[in-house]
């Protein structure tokens, strides 16, 4: 913040909420993209906080730059891997052999482990629109409701998406938080775990018992999946699992002083971009090429998975505006010193933080960007333990994924797909990403008080 301006508490509070409360009116009122909701809203509270014009252009520049700073890498990386998944037949390859393994009987735990393994390198939407055949293909066996098996799927990809790295959610918090990514990684295996356990399975059985939801007509007619023309099973998930284990290799180095001739090299190979680069090549050569594609036609499906990232990194460069923004006005100060006087754990008061802004905003995104920053610049977040910082990690994404409601894309395009009424949704979905959230919290909150 600058050393020239101090913004009086009350009026950056006030206006912080109304710029807040701005952006809800917008997106969900005035249907403006979301893109343009989240600058107005920013510049609004740096305006009305009295922040110079300058600083406000000068923290418009910062937000974007510093938070796309490795992440617009993995969101196209991420993108061209995925339609290597899809194109190749990979991910239905591991759907598949999981519902062998388990059986009928055990079909949501296969969707479930499905979806938090595909999640890991693949965007949520993705994940979804490839993987939700399967699960609907299913409930066409057996006759069951489709929630019996969409919202094991569902809390997988969840789970995955907000607590394991390579994904950009947590990427971006420990980059902020200056925690390791290793330790990020097994902390969020752990945690994904329980929480697809309690949302996926035990409330997925709820749903499926008390929502009885048919196939959609869109897929009812759908033919089965063609598995000759598949990809294995084992070369489908030591390529998904390759960006985890070159990170995981990076952390080791560091911890163990006999490797420390290695570390700077796999240093190099454990940075996320890399990890991620190295695992899409050998996708094309494995995936790709091995599968009977021709360099030109990877060429043009990579190219078309591209197309939707403009819009998945601009709502990520606009969401740092708006933590930014309320960090150069200082509100982060405001909130540290307001959050000092609770008797509330820091790693609480992180996930309470993100869970309002998601709330309020929609976008899981902003709401670990923001969680994040406001936790960062607690001085007290300084002296924890990595571990405590990886549990914080957590914590914040954990938040940041409870609620999703009207204000999220993500709870629209369920509800498009399942076909399924506004109420319904609200009571699975949402009432399934909130307990996803909350699961994480509280494993957070318990990891938190034994390190």
């Amino acid at each position: 913040m600058s050393p020239q301006f101090v913004a009086d508490p009350q009026r950056l509070v006030f206006f912080a909420a109304a710029g807040i409360a701005l952006l809800l009116i917008l997106i969900i009122k005035f249907k403006l993209e979301a893109v343009l909701a989240i600058l107005v809203s920013a510049i609004f509270i740096g305006v009305g906080a009295g922040m110079p014009f300058p600083m406000i252009v000068e923290t418009v520049n910062k937000g974007i730059g510093r938070t796309l700073e490795g992440i617009a890498l993995l969101v196209g990386i991420g993108s061209m891997f995925g339609a290597m998944l899809e194109i190749s037949g990979g991910a239905q390859r591991v759907a598949v052999t999981l519902l062998k393994k388990f059986g009928e009987n055990k079909a949501p735990w296969a969707m479930a482990l499905t979806g938090l393994v595909i999640s890991i390198p693949v965007f949520f939407d993705a994940g979804l629109i490839i993987l939700i055949p399967l699960a609907f293909n299913i409930a066409k066996k057996t006759g069951k409701s489709v929630m019996h098996y969409v919202i094991p799927l569902l809390s997988g990809l969840a789970a995955g998406h907000a607590l394991i790295p390579p994904t950009p959610g947590p990427v971006l918090v420990a980059g902020i938080l200056g925690v390791d990514l290793g330790l990020v990684i097994a902390v969020g295996l752990v945690f994904g775990f329980i929480s697809v356990t309690v949302a996926g399975i035990i409330f997925g059985g709820y749903c499926g018992r008390k929502f009885n939801i048919p196939v959609p007509k869109l897929y009812a007619q759908a033919p089965e999946f063609d598995e000759s023309k598949m990809p294995s099973f084992g070369l489908v998930v030591t390529i998904i699992l390759c960006p985890l284990i070159l990170i995981l290799l990076r952390t080791l180095c560091g911890l163990m002083p006999a490797l420390s001739a290695v570390k700077p090299f796999f240093d190099f190979l454990g940075t996320p971009f890399v990890a991620l680069l190295i695992t899409t090549l050998v996708a094309m050569l494995m995936l790709g090429l091995r599968m009977g594609y021709s360099l030109t036609e990877l060429e043009k499906v990579m190219t078309a998975s591209l197309a939707p990232t403009g819009m998945i990194i601009l709502v990520t460069a606009c969401g740092g505006v708006l933590r930014y923004m309320l960090q150069d006005s200082g509100m982060g100060e405001i909130i540290g010193s307001a959050v000092a006087k609770t008797p509330l754990p820091l790693v609480m008061v992180a996930f309470v933080v993100a869970g309002m802004v998601r709330v309020s905003v929609g976008s899981a995104t902003v709401a670990m960007t923001m969680a994040s920053g406001i936790m960062a610049a607690m001085p007290e977040v300084a002296s924890l333990a990595p571990l405590h910082l990886a549990a914080m990690t957590a914590a914040i994404a954990g938040g940041a994924t409870i609620m999703s409601h009207v204000n999220d894309s993500g709870f629209w395009l369920v509800k498009s797909l399942v076909e399924i009424d506004e109420k319904t949704a609200l009571k699975t979905w949402t009432m399934m990403e909130t307990i996803v959230g909350c699961t994480a919290g509280v494993c957070a909150f318990i990891l938190s008080i034994f390190v």
